[in-house]
């Protein structure tokens, strides 16, 4: 058996470990000072999450929204990075096991490993639908989305004749409006004065939506009037349209089928299986029922955070699983081992909402600030305001400052760049994805549960 690990030195003080980069965890870590840390991911990297949607509409480089850990905490000594997949808890020896390396103690854990893309119990539809969570995610959807513009091109110059180029975008949450309005700007503003073949009318976008409404966690009045936006954009909005079947060659929406070998899934999210580990009580979407010092019931020393906690607000709702959240959690975890206070001296976690902002297309956002509610140019030029004071403390944001300023005055962003190697990738995909049309034209199509 494995002796636990005390890796590059040896340590005196409060050691704390950290699972995930994400906003949550590097934010306890950055807050650390009188600890030694340990923050393990599968990645080398943080990501700016809310930027993703921008990387796979080539708006920015994948460089642009993302940073090495090793650099944010270079001036940060008592941070210690591993680049490792956790396999499991134990809650009882306090003792985290790692796929590569030798388990590690701890005295202190924070769990915070991100969720993944969820499909309803149906994973076989990630093969034609993919998601939106990672940078690996987003050139992949890049990818695929630069090669349909060259395809529709290419069929265009050889036959004359030009198919619709059409994308479906399941799920009306923030990520979906955002692929949807940014796919749309690319197509017509972009893509169309550069490709001499290209009718921007054959141009389709489908955003489909289970719910009575799209943006649903904004107020109702404002999430309408994204509809309406969206609408007079010419993005076809699909409500109460649960999807029933993914297939190569569209979706199945009831009994609609929608042909489309674009397919990008924005509907929901799955916390990480290693959450199962600890053991204790999870709500149906598998979050961990946090006590209200985000603990779990059996230990005061292991803290769940960010999208993996079902944490309650003041009114009982569950919080949301948003970037500001997961910071303002971050900090508040990092406050109490800090100051090592025992259970019975801490206060309930609270969070304060700063409000929601969605964008919607060029020059279009959704902004909904306490009270204040608006749409259009004054909430797009928030949405950019904020993310940009975001951004610093991270890496200095006027290189993405000015990459967004160029793209919008000139409607070229410079991320367009084909490899190789994927375009052979992609070829092979189109032509096992056409193999498989023959099959399933020949199998009647069943009405998924």
């Amino acid at each position: 058996m494995n002796t636990p690990a005390r890796l590059a030195h040896p340590m005196t003080r409060k050691r704390v470990v950290i699972i995930g980069g994400g906003f949550g965890g590097m934010t306890a870590a950055r807050c650390l000072r009188d600890a030694d840390v340990i923050l393990i991911d599968r990645t080398n990297h943080h990501v700016f999450q809310p930027l993703l949607y921008q990387v796979a509409t080539a708006s920015l480089s994948p460089g642009d929204i993302a940073w090495p850990l090793r650099t944010v905490f270079r001036s940060q000594p008592n941070v210690q990075i591993v680049m490792d997949e956790v396999v499991s808890l134990d809650h009882t020896a306090h003792i985290v096991h790692l796929r590569h390396n030798t388990p590690i103690e701890f005295d202190a854990l924070i769990v915070a490993p991100g969720v993944r893309h969820a499909y309803f119990g149906h994973n076989e539809w990630e093969s034609f639908a993919p998601g939106l969570k990672t940078i690996g995610d987003a050139v992949k959807l890049r990818e695929r989305i630069l090669l349909a513009f060259e395809e529709a091109e290419r069929q265009k110059a050889d036959t004359g004749k030009q198919s619709r180029l059409s994308f479906v975008i399941v799920g009306g949450g923030p990520t979906g409006v955002e692929l949807a309005g940014a796919l749309l700007d690319l197509g017509r503003k972009t893509m169309g004065p550069d490709y001499p073949h290209l009718r921007v009318e054959n141009l389709s976008i489908t955003l489909v939506e289970a719910g009575s409404r799209i943006l649903s966690e904004l107020d109702p009045k404002l999430s309408a009037k994204a509809l309406a936006a969206l609408h007079r954009m010419g993005v076809t909005v699909k409500l109460n349209t649960p999807v029933t079947a993914v297939r190569a060659g569209g979706v199945m929406l009831g009994d609609e089928w929608i042909a489309s070998t674009n397919v990008l899934w924005a509907a929901g999210t799955k916390p990480s299986p290693l959450l199962r580990t600890l053991g204790v009580d999870q709500d149906l979407c598998g979050r961990i029922k946090v006590q209200p010092d985000l603990t779990i019931p059996q230990d005061p020393w292991i803290f769940v955070i960010g999208d993996a906690a079902h944490c309650l607000d003041r009114n009982g709702t569950p919080l949301p699983g948003i970037a500001p959240v997961a910071i303002s959690e971050g900090r508040y975890v990092a406050t109490l081992i800090n100051e090592d206070l025992p259970p019975a001296h801490r206060l309930p976690f609270t969070y304060h909402g700063r409000g929601r902002m969605v964008t919607i297309g060029w020059a279009q956002a959704a902004a909904q600030l306490g009270p204040f509610h608006t749409l259009g140019r004054m909430a797009w030029s928030l949405w950019y305001v904020v993310h940009i004071f975001i951004l610093i403390g991270i890496r200095h944001p006027v290189r993405v400052m000015c990459k967004w300023v160029w793209a919008y005055l000139t409607c070229k962003p410079g991320a367009r760049l084909l490899f190789e190697q994927h375009i052979v990738e992609h070829k092979t995909a189109l032509n096992d994805q056409a193999a498989g049309r023959i099959t399933e034209e020949r199998t009647p199509v069943r009405r998924a549960a």
